[in-house]
């Protein structure tokens, strides 16, 4: 049995407040595919692992669909459901040795079905100098990196408390942080967005003295807004993913990273370059089997010295008669004006030119709604766009759409 250097740090989830040593064990198979029902019994799982390395994958039941249980269990997992410290077989594994302490990630599937991702805890555990003591705030879908990332830090280091929030939760996280003092937290932009256009006050009250962003495009826009709800606080904005861990990090509040981090090279640290506008990296937290370059997918545009990753590839891109405009440019145009709160950029069909820019958005609960309508939005970006840049189609929505993973599809 493993001594964890966290062992003695309060976790606080599913209405319980206990300390990682504290956390009841399970009687988990190895191989295990775990669907954990709850956060807390994510964290039962993760200490399972920590403490007698056993190969996991984890996740939650609603990620798991019938045919991903199909292939885990083809791939030797035993797919079981953890629900408040019980074990329940969903289905047996095909039969094979485990691999001990390996950790198996599931990327997003933003790119198709989810795949596996193997990683171990020492890979995933990417702080590791002295923390001043911090309770953070975990909102994210246990399994992911994300999710990882946080649970590690409080596993690892001491004075590094935890909150988790369920997703039932979501809608009232700033009083939970609140009665629970938490000082750190990590969300995704569509996150920061959602809680600042649900209630701004009641986040304001959270004594944070660390944000941290990641999983999508980070836009100034959201950045400016939370400087200003929490001065004091530093603001930090993370480019990581299940195949390349945390590869760029940034505290300065501005979006993108300096151009001149591109082609360095330093002893233990991933080394960041860009082909046409692809963004490639070198990392020495990336999964196992992958080696050298990676082409990460994601689309990259330097401005004024910094580079900025606007989205994916395969999506970002739209063509307009034979002109090209980012979608994530036009998202940015959309998001900082001051009444919008959220905005998605897609593409439709239209005639002679083939394809025209349209946009979803989500005015800020302060805006105008007889002032800022869909003409006063398009010419907005009209003054800040090129003509074939500039949505024909914007639709209001009421609501700040997001996924389990916290994203929304940009």
């Amino acid at each position: 049995m493993s001594e964890l250097n966290g062992d003695g740090n309060r976790v606080v989830a599913s209405g319980r407040q206990l300390t990682w040593r504290d956390l009841p064990a399970a009687d988990l198979p190895s191989p295990a595919a775990v669907l954990a029902a709850t956060g807390l019994d994510a964290l039962v799982a993760a200490r399972q692992h920590a403490v007698h390395g056993t190969e996991l994958v984890l996740s939650t039941p609603s990620r798991v669909d019938s045919e991903l249980r199909d292939e885990l269990a083809d791939a030797g997992f035993t797919v079981v459901r953890l629900d408040d410290g019980d074990v329940t077989v969903v289905e047996k594994g095909r039969q094979r040795p485990a691999e001990p302490e390996r950790l198996w990630l599931l990327t997003s599937g933003s790119t198709g079905r989810p795949k596996r991702v193997g990683h171990t805890l020492e890979s995933l555990t990417t702080v590791r100098g002295a923390q001043e003591p911090r309770t953070w705030l975990c909102p994210y879908s246990p399994g992911t990196y994300a999710w990882w990332q946080v649970v590690t830090l409080s596993l690892t280091q001491p004075g590094q408390d935890l909150v988790v929030i369920e997703p039932s939760e979501l809608d009232s996280w700033a009083e939970i942080a609140s009665e629970h003092g938490v000082t750190a937290a990590s969300g995704t932009p569509t996150f920061w967005r959602q809680a600042i256009y649900r209630d701004g006050e009641a986040l304001a009250r959270v004594p944070l003295r660390q944000v941290t962003l990641g999983g999508e495009p980070v836009d100034q826009a959201i950045l400016d807004q939370l400087r200003e709800i929490f001065p004091a606080a530093r603001i930090s904005w993370i480019y990581a993913s299940s195949e390349l861990g945390a590869s760029i990090v940034v505290h300065d509040g501005r979006a993108g990273f300096p151009q001149e981090w591109l082609d360095r090279s330093a002893p233990d640290r991933p080394s960041i370059s860009v082909d046409g506008d692809e963004l490639v990296i070198r990392s020495p937290y990336h999964g196992a089997g992958l080696t050298g370059a990676v082409r990460t997918g994601d689309r990259v545009e330097i401005i004024d010295g910094r580079v900025h990753i606007v989205g994916r590839l395969n999506s970002d891109e739209i063509n307009v008669g034979g002109s090209k405009i980012s979608a994530g440019l036009v998202r940015h145009v959309l998001t900082a004006h001051p009444q919008v709160a959220w905005a998605r950029v897609t593409s439709r069909k239209a005639p002679i030119v083939g394809r025209m820019v349209a946009a979803e958005v989500v005015l800020a609960p302060s805006a105008d709604r007889a002032e800022v309508d869909e003409a006063a939005l398009v010419q907005w970006c009209r003054d800040r766009l090129p003509d074939y840049g500039v949505p024909r189609r914007i639709r209001f929505l009421d609501e700040i759409p997001v996924k389990e993973t916290l994203k929304s599809d940009v």
